[in-house]
């Protein structure tokens, strides 16, 4: 059972925690894209981001510093965000860094895929960018993002919508794309705050690494202060997990 989750914005360069194991397998193609963000103009590049005038000449600086063969950093270390702040992945113990390995995907809008051990540098490109060359980065990475994943058995979705929709439309009869809701209920409905929604995806990771999990039902297990499994709300192809009273 793999799992995909998105990056965050904000990344770090840390060559301590833990070793660059891999290769991101699509580097070539995450060169190019490289490529065409350090020939944009400072205005370009900060249409790209969508970002204040500050971040924009930041990124920009760091950007046009950075060598895209190094120094590189572990993908899961290297990305700063909430998710990854309540996954603690530099706290993994071996045993689970290598399921994380085995099992955990990031998709990213410059590299596609990466595993958490491949090497990658600092970067900014969300998926839903339009670079002059490459309007559309859906388009540009097309299936290869879903066929690089197992669909062997069930991918687990703890990635927002904005990456999950880079695989959807690819899917094949038989192929199971198991979405997570960690909500609360409002009246009858199930009402996902994005905060909250990211700390428990990345808790989550955090439970199936530690515990080596295999099987849909050993994600129902998830064990939480703050979230109970919801069977009633929940289906073959969508586990819900509501916020306790």
């Amino acid at each position: 059972m793999q799992m995909i989750i998105a990056p965050a914005k904000a990344m770090r360069v840390d060559t301590d925690s833990w070793p660059v194991a891999s290769t991101p397998a699509l580097n070539a193609e995450a060169a190019t894209l490289f490529r065409s963000l350090q020939q944009l103009t400072l205005a370009e590049a900060q249409a790209v981001w969508r970002c204040s005038d500050r971040l924009a000449a930041t990124n920009y600086a760091r950007l046009h510093a950075t060598h895209f063969d190094g120094p590189r950093t572990p993908a899961v270390i290297g990305y700063v965000g909430i998710q990854y702040h309540y996954m603690a992945p530099d706290l993994f113990t071996a045993p689970a860094m290598a399921y994380a390995q085995a099992n955990l995907r990031i998709l990213s809008g410059l590299y596609g895929v990466l595993r958490p051990l491949d090497g990658i540098v600092p970067y900014r490109l969300e998926m839903q960018s339009r670079l002059p060359d490459h309007p559309s980065l859906y388009a540009f990475w097309g299936a290869r993002l879903h066929d690089a994943l197992d669909w062997s058995a069930p991918v687990l979705n703890l990635a927002s919508q904005e990456y999950a929709k880079a695989l959807t439309p690819y899917l094949r009869p038989g192929e199971r794309f198991i979405e997570c809701v960690f909500g609360r209920l409002q009246g009858a409905r199930v009402q996902v705050r994005a905060t909250r929604a990211k700390i428990a995806r990345g808790a989550m990771v955090r439970y199936l690494a530690e515990r080596q999990v295999t099987t849909l039902a050993g994600v129902q297990a998830f064990d939480h202060p703050e979230y109970r499994f919801d069977p009633a709300r929940s289906s073959d192809d969508r586990l819900v997990f509501l916020e306790r009273t």
